[in-house]
């Protein structure tokens, strides 16, 4: 048995989360039955299966990481991995100590894709800029103990426009407190808006005083990647079929809830309106 370092990725729109919950989907259930029904090991403890982040219901990510032990090698472990569900996607591998922790991670990036219809870059951009070093974290996560600063270290929050479509929120960070990135998203909002002050805004995060927050969307949400100081040894070259299909499937679920939503709010311009007659 060899322990194995494990890139993977999945649509969070699919399941309740990461963390095993009864009678919900869940990426960890899912992989836990998988796992000694595919071969990569006889049984789950046998695995040790471990992730380096959790991630809330309807949370993607693009490149979540795991450790688990099989007795495969590195090109059967990532092949069989990706035969055990369509919408779970496992890119790279990589050899590490028996005693080594996913958790281990040097940082984390997180991206979120707000809409940029009726937001000003620059208010954006201005709130961002305010995010880096230290910073106390009680107006920013949910159920973090408020009889003391709770402090986190951001290394970088970047805002771009994507298209005319999308704004990209990118959160780095060596770890990150529960719902934490969706509340500061919650928080450029705001500022945005104008119900948020740039020097209040700057003062919970100084710790001066604390914010009440609601949690952004988490289906705009995705684990980007997390950071290791070591390259992965192999990378999967996937898809397989069942992988393609659910990618096309999702791409045309995703176009045909968009053209409906256009009839619904009746934004068919003229010359689609001929087209259609």
């Amino acid at each position: 048995m060899s322990r194995w370092l494990v890139r993977f990725g999945y649509d969070g729109t699919g399941f309740a989360g990461w963390a095993r919950q009864p009678g919900l989907r869940t990426v960890e259930g899912v992989l836990r039955e998988g796992i000694p029904r595919t071969g990569v090991a006889s049984t789950v403890e046998a695995a040790g299966l471990a992730v380096a982040s959790r991630t809330d219901r309807g949370v993607s990510a693009r490149a979540n990481v795991l450790t688990l032990a099989s007795g495969l090698p590195a090109t059967a472990v990532l092949r069989t991995l990706n035969g055990i569900a369509p919408d779970i996607f496992f890119t790279a591998i990589c050899p590490v100590p028996d005693d080594f922790s996913a958790r281990a991670a040097t940082g984390r990036w997180y991206r979120y894709f707000e809409p940029a219809e009726g937001h000003a870059l620059e208010r954006w951009k201005q709130a961002a800029a305010r995010l880096q070093g230290e910073i106390d974290v009680r107006s920013f996560g949910r159920d973090v103990p408020t009889e003391g600063p709770a402090l986190r270290t951001i290394d970088a929050v970047q805002v771009r426009r994507s298209g005319s479509r999308w704004f990209v929120v990118d959160v780095r960070a060596p770890s990150f407190v529960w719902g934490m990135v969706r509340k500061l998203i919650a928080a450029l909002r705001r500022v945005d808006e104008g119900t948020l002050s740039l020097a209040r805004f700057e003062g919970a995060l100084h710790g001066e005083h604390r914010l009440t927050l609601p949690l952004a969307e988490p289906e705009g949400l995705v684990l980007w990647e997390v950071l290791y100081p070591f390259q992965w040894s192999r990378e999967w070259g996937g898809p397989n079929r069942g992988q393609a299909r659910y990618l096309a499937d999702l791409v045309w679920h995703a176009r045909v809830r968009e053209a409906i939503g256009r009839e619904l709010s009746g934004s068919r311009s003229a010359a689609e309106e001929r087209r259609g007659r």
